[in-house]
């Protein structure tokens, strides 16, 4: 499983968590569970390989992380997201956006360009190339605010 896979998956779970309310770690042991990410690979191609040891400890640490940090997150998608309320985006491209933010700052080996570029990606594939170009305006705005503090 590579790395976009194994976003492509914490995405699935965030967004998951986001109905469920259940626990990080809850969520990450039912969906990876065997007989159950068995039958989601029929269903979506991300599911055909299990994570290795390095993309399940990713992923129980962005899933963990968005979950600590959903308000802060929030707090800054509405920031960037003029004139939208947080809660009219929709819930998958929240939690796109959620997950590159938390990537940005708190995932060290995840280049800001990739994790802006990945989220574009995801968004496209699950909510359109309109939902790509809105995700891709409020984390290239978010980026560049980033720049402008550290300049």
């Amino acid at each position: 499983m590579t790395r976009a896979n194994a976003r492509e998956l914490a995405v699935h779970l965030i967004y998951s968590q986001g109905f469920t309310g259940e626990e990080p770690d809850t969520v990450v042991a039912t969906r990876l569970e065997k007989e159950y990410y068995k039958l989601l690979s029929e269903e979506n191609e991300v599911y055909e390989q299990r994570p290795s040891r390095a993309q399940l400890a990713y992923i129980d640490n962005v899933v963990a992380g968005v979950s600590n940090r959903r308000e802060m997150l929030d707090t800054q998608i509405q920031k960037y997201s003029i004139g939208w309320d947080v809660s009219r985006i929709s819930r998958l491209a929240r939690s796109v956006m959620q997950l590159a933010i938390f990537e940005i700052l708190f995932v060290e080996d995840v280049p800001t360009g990739v994790a802006v570029s990945e989220a574009v990606r995801l968004a496209k594939k699950y909510d359109g190339d309109d939902t790509g170009a809105f995700v891709n305006g409020i984390l290239g705005s978010f980026a560049r605010s980033l720049s402008s503090e550290e300049a």
